[in-house]
């Protein structure tokens, strides 16, 4: 299982997740030069970390999330999170195009919602997703 993840996260980092992390780290670069949204910022790079390599891992809820978390979530969509969203699905239609790539167009339609909503979410091994917070 290791070996299918390992070619997975390989074939993703060569067709769509340098291009998907770099835009990821450029929304991350403009957060962190405004000062005040810094935490914005780090969350931008926690993801790009994501989805250059995705496979054998996801996002859950974090326990301490609250309502700054909820706020912050609104003032990224508005900002980052949109172009981001639509960046996947862009290229999820692109991969779609070839039955090689369907299962990639689905792994990029699935990280749109954290690119919409990515404060208050944790990336966690696949194997352990509901374990103990």
């Amino acid at each position: 299982m290791d070996v299918l993840r390992f070619l997975l996260n390989v074939v993703w980092l060569v067709l769509c997740g340098l291009w998907m992390a770099i835009g990821y780290a450029i929304a991350g670069i403009i957060c962190c030069i405004l000062i005040i949204t810094i935490p914005f910022g780090i969350a931008s790079f926690r993801i790009a970390g994501y989805v250059l390599w995705p496979f054998g891992r996801t996002t859950r809820e974090r326990a301490d999330a609250g309502g700054a978390s909820c706020v912050g979530n609104v003032i990224w969509l508005i900002f980052a999170g949109w172009w981001l969203a639509l960046g996947h699905l862009a290229t999820s239609i692109a991969l779609a195009v070839t039955i090689v790539g369907l299962p990639f167009a689905w792994a990029n339609l699935k990280l749109i919602p954290i690119s919409l909503m990515p404060l208050g979410r944790e990336i966690v091994p696949s194997d352990q997703p509901f374990a103990a917070r």
